[in-house]
């Protein structure tokens, strides 16, 4: 069935390397790749991103400062500036203009952004279960909502428990 995404991710472990550029060309620098499979591409985008790198919680906009230099050229970390300048306002336009990225991948990565500054604005205490059921949909992990409503892991895992929101597998 048309009921799922996936998407793919290489890996860009350039840290192994000495003396090689961060840039992205036509040369190949990828060590692998991820797939990972979702229900929408919000959620599959987010689950390749923690695969292709265990340090990171998904599309997080908190990883890289914004820099007009590293939006226009293609490197390892420019989707963590990209995510920083949706969370600072950023217009799908600009960044168009700045990345040439398709305006559809900006409106999908703007959708998680969007999202996460609202979990920030939630208390610890008072999200709903509706709430989080929309941030499971889009892919986020229970560490990344714990980091945005400032909570722990264990704390959002219980309360996503305690509303019977549970991960499930279907057959594709």
């Amino acid at each position: 069935s048309l009921d799922y995404c996936v998407v793919k991710i290489p890996r860009w472990d350039l840290a192994k390397f000495n003396r090689v550029s961060t840039k992205i060309g036509s040369s190949m620098k990828s060590v692998g790749e991820v797939m990972s499979i979702g229900r929408n591409f919000e959620e599959a985008f987010q689950k390749a991103l923690r695969m292709v790198d265990e340090n990171v919680n998904g599309f997080d906009p908190n990883i890289k400062k914004v820099n007009e230099d590293e939006l226009r050229e293609p490197t390892d970390k420019r989707m963590f500036v990209l995510a920083a300048a949706l969370k600072q306002g950023y217009s799908i336009e600009k960044l168009y203009e700045l990345t040439k990225i398709d305006k559809w991948f900006l409106e999908k990565f703007k959708n998680i952004v969007d999202y996460y500054k609202s979990l920030e604005l939630t208390d610890s205490t008072s999200i709903s279960s509706e709430n989080l059921m929309k941030a499971k949909k889009i892919g986020f992990s229970d560490k990344q909502i714990a980091a945005a409503i400032k909570s722990t892991e264990v704390a959002v895992r219980k309360l996503r428990e305690e509303f019977k929101i549970t991960p499930f597998v279907k057959q594709i």
